[in-house]
């Protein structure tokens, strides 16, 4: 039998996951809970503070450097709006729009799991505390 991944890629032409491998700082940058909290609320274009008040926990600082490093990955758009005082909003780009249908399967997945995912850490809680005691 042919060793393959998930994705049928044969173990003679898989890359691994080497330390150098591109795909891990990008993975890094836009797969963590912010970026795809915040891509996931860019359904339209959205202003800085109703972007703040979506997302419960972040701080200003965080929801900046999230906005950020989506900009520079191409993800979402920044507009200066011509208004007094001046407004910026954020939306999605066309490689942004290409996220949400996997990101929105990732949601699903774990909001079908997330019970069985709550019951397996009580039973690993339980089983170390029990080795600890």
């Amino acid at each position: 039998m042919k060793d393959t991944d998930v994705r049928g890629v044969g173990a003679e032409t898989r890359t691994g996951f080497r330390a150098d491998c591109p795909s891990r700082p990008i993975l890094d940058q836009i797969a963590d809970k912010w970026s795809m909290m915040v891509m996931a609320l860019l359904e339209r274009p959205t202003r800085f503070n109703e972007l703040k008040r979506n997302l419960e926990g972040i701080t200003q600082r965080v929801l900046t450097q999230t906005l950020r490093r989506l900009e520079r990955n191409g993800m979402i758009k920044r507009t200066v709006l011509p208004t007094s005082p001046v407004g910026v909003e954020y939306s999605l780009t066309p490689l942004g729009e290409s996220l949400r249908e996997p990101f929105g399967r990732l949601y699903d997945w774990t909001v079908e799991h997330s019970g069985e995912i709550q019951k397996c850490q009580r039973a690993y809680d339980t089983r170390a505390d029990a080795q600890l005691g």
